[in-house]
Formats: structure tokens, C-alpha cells, sequence
């Protein structure tokens, strides 16, 4: 079972299960993710996992044997705005989830949680035993939901196992709200806009593929072993916002000018400093190879260019949504 399986990351980690010949059943609220993302062969119900007793049914109807856990309130400022609601999908919502698991007996329970949200500002590479400090109420959130999973594992015998992303880029990732700056930066581009970058653009970033962070759960949740455990899930490698848009810039124009097609792409502008970003985040993933024998197999340069290709390949399904706005994508 995914929940928010119809979403960006979870829409991957289906089709890495399905390719791997598992029965997959994804639950969504469908809040952000779009029912087309699912792969073929990936059963499909729409549920609220803060709807304790919707979700403690689909557990009993159909008793899952893993549980990737990706439903979440992803939204930073969001969090600031609300700090109810984040704490209730969040929180409440992820303590649904391993309460239905620990009554149907799941084998393992694997968690979304964010390196770049627990560590703050580090300038090389952090690992699991870097002091966590979480500034906003989405931190505290993915660490109050880590200290779940070590009461359950603690308490109920249930195998957790909590996965620390870096920046996640790739295919499928939503260009609208508050998204990767590699989905913001494509979306502008695409429709002729001048991208724009907050404050001086010397703002260092881990990049992950998210076909590798499917890979790394897939990995956790296959796994041998008990109780909790936390890994990292990026590069260690950083690349800075003016590097990436000069990147995913001349990325675009390539690949539109082999479609026969030309883009007027304005140059960047530069906005504000925002109030709070880090100046570097990285993530040292030496404990998920050494336990678990993950490590990033997707380069940034074959990454960005197959995340250029598939939104190019989507660019009139593209203009449609930004016709629309800013309503969340159906």
C-alpha cells in the first residue's frame, strides 16, 4: 500500500513495485495527485488518511504487507500559515496509518521524512547523527512523525524505517504552488517566462533523481532487519540555483529546437531574499549503501535532461493547467 500514491513520488515508488511484481494498492485524497500518474495494474481508492475510520477499513479489506508511507502536507509556508492542519495530515494522519498497519500485522513501514528540513544550514555533507533542527512546523512535523515510528517499532514490534530526502526532481513533479525549483523553473520557461530566482541564486542544493528515491524505498521496505531506522536519501553533491536554471535553460532550448520548435525564454530575474532559506543543504547517504546497498544511480546532467524531455513532451497539457491557474491539477 502508497498512500498519496497518486502523487509525484508515490506514483514512481508504484510503478518500481509493480515492475518488481507486486500487487500495488494506492490510496490518495487526490488533494494534489492525479489519478494519471498511476502506472497500469495499480488498484486505486480515494481516501483521506486523516479519516481514521475510512483508512483502518481499506487496511482490513485488504491487508497490506508493506506500507510506504507518503501522503503528507508538503507545503513549508503552509505550515506557517496552519499549523493545525499540517499537525493533522502530518501528524494525526501518519498515526492512522500505523495503527491500521500494526493491526493487520504489515511487515514494514516506510516514511517520507525530508534531510533538508531536520539538519538546517550544513555546508558538507550531513549524516543520520547530525543534531536535528527544524524551523518550521513541517520540520517539526516529519520529526515528530520519526519519533513515532521509534514508539511503534518500540512498543509493537512494527519494522519502521524513515527516509531523509534530499531535493527531489524528475518526471511528474507539479509545477504549481509550492514545488521543486526544478518543476517552477520548467513551468516558466515552457511559457515563455522569466524564471525567477530568490536573492543571489548561490543557494546550494542535494538533487535526487526521483527514480532513485524509488529505488531507496523500494530497498527499505524489502529489507531485513527490526525495529527503526533513519536514512539519508540524496547525493552529497551540491549545485546551486544559478547553475541549475543555466543547466535546465539550455536543456529546454535543445530538446524544443529537435521538436522543431523555438522557445523565446526571457532572461532570469531576481527576486527577494526569502526569509529562512538555507544557504546549503546536503546529505551524506553512506548508511543506506552500507545497510542497504542503495546509492544514486541517475547523474544530475541525465536527470534534468529527462526531466526537461518529459516536460516538453507534455507542454500542451501544461499550457491547460497554467490557463487555469493556479487550481490544483485534475
Amino acid at each position: 500500500m502508497i498512500t498519496g500514491g497518486a502523487g509525484f513520488i508515490g506514483s514512481h515508488i508504484a510503478q518500481e513495485c509493480i515492475f518488481a511484481g507486486h500487487e500495488v494498492l494506492a490510496i490518495d485524497d487526490l488533494s494534489s495527485g492525479k489519478i494519471e500518474n498511476l502506472p497500469e495494474g495499480v488498484l486505486f481508492h480515494k481516501i483521506d488518511i486523516s479519516d481514521s475510520e475510512s483508512l483502518h477499513s481499506i487496511f482490513g479489506e485488504y491487508k497490506p504487507n508493506y506500507v510506504l508511507h507518503q501522503a503528507a502536507q508538503i507545503s513549508v509556508s503552509r505550515s506557517v500559515r496552519e499549523p493545525e492542519y499540517d499537525a493533522k495530515i502530518n501528524i494525526v494522519g501518519l498515526i492512522n496509518t500505523l495503527k491500521a498497519s500494526v493491526e493487520q500485522k504489515v511487515r514494514s513501514f516506510v516514511f517520507a521524512s525530508s534531510g533538508g528540513v531536520l539538519y538546517g544550514d550544513v555546508y558538507s555533507p550531513a549524516d543520520e547523527n547530525t543534531p536535528a533542527m527544524p524551523v518550521s512546523p513541517y520540520g517539526i512535523s516529519k520529526l515528530t512523525g520519526e519519533n513515532y515510528l521509534k514508539f511503534f517499532s518500540r512498543e509493537f514490534g512494527l519494522r519502521t524505517i524513515a527516509l531523509r530526502y534530499a531535493n527531489v526532481y524528475g518526471p511528474r513533479q507539479d509545477p504549481h504552488g509550492e514545488a521543486g525549483v526544478v518543476a517552477i523553473f520548467l513551468k516558466k520557461m515552457l511559457a515563455n517566462q522569466a524564471p525567477v530566482i530568490n536573492g543571489d541564486g548561490k543557494y546550494i542544493r542535494d538533487y535526487i533523481f526521483v527514480k532513485d528515491v524509488a529505488r531507496a524505498n523500494f530497498r527499505a521496505m524489502s529489507g531485513d532487519g527490526t525495529g527503526f531506522n533513519a536514512y539519508n536519501v540524496g547525493t552529497g553533491i551540491g549545485t546551486d540555483v544559478n547553475d541549475l536554471e543555466k543547466g535546465l535553460r539550455e536543456k529546454l532550448l535543445q530538446v524544443m529546437e529537435n521538436k522543431g520548435e523555438k522557445l523565446e525564454i526571457p532572461a532570469v530575474l531576481y527576486g527577494p531574499h526569502r526569509a529562512g532559506d538555507l544557504r546549503s543543504s546536503l546529505l551524506d547517504y553512506s548508511g543506506i549503501k552500507r545497510e542497504l546497498g542503495w546509492e544514486p544511480a541517475v547523474s544530475l546532467e541525465k536527470g534534468l535532461l529527462s526531466t526537461v524531455e518529459w516536460f516538453a513532451g507534455n507542454r500542451f497539457g501544461l499550457k491547460q493547467r497554467l490557463e487555469a491557474g493556479d487550481r490544483k491539477w485534475s
